[in-house]
């Protein structure tokens, strides 16, 4: 066999040990895929190395100067890292390399910056400007609604089926990060957004795909397949401009909205981590910054001996 045909070989039991032993989403799986190629393509073009187990320190950390020199951002540089780390750790498992390269590249330190988040006027702001009776509109309104209402990502709402949806109990099923599934229970306006667009879900092809619509999937396109990540994206931006609304936004920014309102609601911490998937609590303490502010503030404005 000769050193391709390895290489094509170990990278797909690598991809399959990360499907289903680290149970990573199709996306990290590709992400991890690709961040190991563009390593040994570095090092093949300046080595003329082109096989994984001769990869060492010295080669990473060469590597890892180069992105810093190409003005790579610190944290896709760190995930590289930790992608390398991951990668050279199974190949230690399926016994063909003793020891891990990637274990003593430096990190960088990640400045945790204050996630970007809509306030409430906004939000309002941007729903009503989905004016047009159109199925199309119902479908963009619908999104939008789910985005903010429930904080799921969008590759979760991309995937969303019919199915997912239970109207009766105001629950919506969620398969998130690493194929673990969630409940998230819906609002009223979310409920009615939803309810109005699977009256028109149909009409939202082009009359020539009306008899390709898929059948299982919850928000499709104008020929009838999935609705894709990319094209919710550019439906929000295209929106926010409509509203005039003078930010160009991720649908992300709906994910920390949800948490941030959520939390200067009253709602605790622990449950918030739940709705949004996070397996550490440090993770949804970032929202915390919004509710301190307001604390503050109250404060400020109430404290009698100003």
């Amino acid at each position: 066999m000769n050193k391709t045909k390895i290489l094509i070989n170990q990278l797909k039991d690598y991809k399959n040990y990360l499907k289903e032993r680290r149970n990573f989403s199709y996306n990290t799986i590709n992400a991890y895929i690709k961040d190991i190629c563009d390593l040994l393509y570095f090092i093949n073009k300046d080595k003329k190395i082109n096989d994984f187990t001769l990869i060492n320190y010295h080669h990473i950390r060469k590597y890892v100067v180069f992105l810093k020199q190409e003005r790579y951002a610190d944290r896709t540089i760190a995930r590289k890292i930790s992608s390398f780390r991951v990668f050279f750790k199974y190949l230690i498992q399926q016994e063909l390399i003793n020891s891990n390269p990637a274990e003593y590249v430096q990190i960088p330190k990640i400045k945790k910056g204050l996630p970007d988040f809509l306030f409430f006027e906004e939000v309002i702001k941007l729903i009503d400007s989905f004016k047009e009776n159109k199925p199309i509109i119902k479908r963009n309104q619908a999104i939008v609604e789910l985005l903010y209402g429930t904080g799921m990502r969008v590759t979760e709402l991309s995937s969303l089926n019919v199915d997912d949806i239970n109207l009766d109990d105001d629950i919506i099923k969620v398969m998130g990060k690493g194929s673990k599934e969630r409940i998230i229970p819906f609002s009223k306006p979310a409920k009615t957004a939803i309810y109005n667009y699977l009256k028109y879900r149909e009409q939202v092809p082009r009359a020539n795909y009306h008899q390709s619509i898929l059948s299982k999937a919850l928000f499709i396109n104008c020929i009838g397949k999935r609705l894709s990540p990319r094209s919710i994206r550019r439906m929000i931006n295209k929106y926010m401009q409509l509203a005039h609304l003078n930010k160009k936004i991720s649908p992300h920014v709906f994910r920390h909205t949800f948490a941030t309102h959520l939390l200067n609601g009253g709602a605790d911490l622990r449950s918030v981590q739940e709705l949004l998937g996070h397996e550490s609590l440090s993770t949804t303490q970032i929202y915390t910054h919004i509710t301190k502010d307001k604390l503050i503030k109250t404060y400020k404005n109430s404290i009698p001996r100003k």
